[in-house]
Parts: C-alpha cells; sequence; structure tokens
C-alpha cells in the first residue's frame, strides 16, 4: 500500500526547527475515502523532531476539519479535530507480528519502527487522525431521528419488567 499522505523524514537530518505538513486535495480526497469520511477540508500539523539516540521522537499537534456521517441519522456533518501528537520512530525491521491489544499509559509514546535512515510522519499522521476520529460521533440531527424511532424510551427489561407486564 501507498500512503496517501506521505512525508518521508531522513531520521540522520534532523531540523531544529517544527515541520509543518498539510495534506493537499488529493491527499485528503484518498484520506477521507479510507477513513471512511465525506471528506477531508483541512490536516495540517506542526511537529518537533529529537533526537532519542538511534530513535527519534516526534511531539506535536494534529489539526482536521471534516465531514462525517452520524452514527444515529446517517446524516453528514462537519466536524473538527485539534489534538496533541506523541511518537517515537524507532529502528528496526518491520515484521509481520500477530496483532496483540497492549494497554498503553498515556504518558508512554506510540512506538512505530522504521527501516534504513527514514520514516513516514505523514503516514504517521493520517493514523493518528484516523485513531482520533469518534466513530460513533452523533450530529445535530441525532435526537430528532431517535424520538422519531423510538431510541430515546427507556424500555424496561428482565424479569421485572415482565412481572410488571403481568400486572397490567
Amino acid at each position: 500500500m501507498t500512503p496517501e499522505f506521505s512525508r518521508l523524514v531522513d531520521a540522520r537530518q534532523l531540523s531544529a526547527a517544527p515541520l509543518r505538513l498539510t495534506a493537499d486535495e488529493a491527499e485528503r480526497a484518498a484520506l477521507a475515502q479510507r477513513f471512511g469520511l465525506e471528506s477531508i477540508e483541512r490536516l495540517e500539523a506542526e511537529v518537533a523532531l529529537e533526537p532519542d539516540g538511534p530513535a527519534v521522537i516526534a511531539q506535536g499537534r494534529v489539526e482536521a476539519d471534516f465531514v462525517q456521517m452520524c452514527a444515529v441519522s446517517g446524516d453528514p456533518f462537519p466536524a473538527r479535530l485539534a489534538e496533541p501528537v506523541a511518537l517515537r520512530f524507532v529502528p528496526g525491521p518491520v515484521t509481520d507480528l500477530p496483532e496483540v491489544e497492549i494497554e498503553i499509559e498515556t504518558d508512554e509514546w506510540d512506538e512505530i519502527p522504521f527501516e534504513g535512515a527514514k520514516f513516514d510522519l505523514g503516514e504517521a499522521i493520517a493514523q493518528s487522525l484516523a485513531l482520533a476520529i469518534d466513530p460513533y460521533a452523533t450530529g445535530p440531527n441525532a435526537e430528532q431521528v431517535r424520538k422519531e424511532v423510538g431510541l430515546d424510551e427507556e424500555v424496561a427489561s428482565g424479569p421485572f419488567a415482565a412481572l410488571a407486564a403481568l400486572k397490567k
């Protein structure tokens, strides 16, 4: 797979100034399709890179304006995201290990392995965006749709609800 928002950085030539990454229209359209969004109107990140031995620490912020579908009504609605990003690019072979769920504490870095001297900061930013999008976000018409289909009413269930129904 070729990343839609690829920005290769040479770990041997880090700049003291933060890097500013901005996705162009074609990159945003491709990422929107990949992430199941209606559109991405803006995707930007500012990231400071700092060597950590052979690894590279990336700290900054990712910001995006996008249109996603409401989890209740299915209608598109605009959303905005502004999230901190903290990554640690670690040299080493990229292997296809079986996926294992692990707990990461908030003060721990997301570690991303890379081979050779370059890592893809753009793809890491794109993945950070994907992880930050709320898949159950609701738009402005969600409450109205809930009422129309009866999802706003609490439905009694269980043995006590069955007993209450016998009384009627």
